[in-house]
């Protein structure tokens, strides 16, 4: 069994900012495993936000997000964030945390094999 928990999700005006926790448990092995970030908003697709190698040393991040956005882990923890700042109405979505089980998924949605339940972000005008 592999557990992830978001936290952090909210309410917030346009501008602000919110920081996303996920806490990985379970039969897996953090260290070692690429994580991400997706977003759902109503009557849209899934897509992927951001993407984390199993060190921490390779990212990606989805244009409509980069420089207000950042993806950061800490294995010690079993735990990966999203810093995100300068929320604007559009990034309204529940948020996802996925597990995969190579060291870096980035954009390949197949490779990811671990859901979290999500977290709503509304950010409003």
């Amino acid at each position: 069994q592999v557990q992830l928990v978001e936290s952090g999700g909210g309410v917030v005006q346009a501008g602000g900012s919110l920081r996303l926790s996920c806490v990985a448990s379970g039969r897996i092995s953090f260290d070692m495993s690429g994580m991400g970030w997706f977003r759902q908003a109503p009557g849209k697709e899934r897509e992927i936000v951001a993407a984390i190698s199993w060190s921490g040393g390779a990212t990606h991040h989805a244009d409509s997000v980069k420089g207000r956005f950042t993806i950061s882990r800490d294995n010690s923890k079993n735990t990966i964030y999203l810093q995100m700042i300068n929320l604007k109405p559009e990034d309204t979505a529940v948020y996802y945390c996925a597990h995969s089980g190579q060291r870096y998924a980035g954009t390949m949605t197949s490779l990811y094999d671990h859901w979290g339940q999500g977290t709503q972000v509304t950010v409003s005008s």
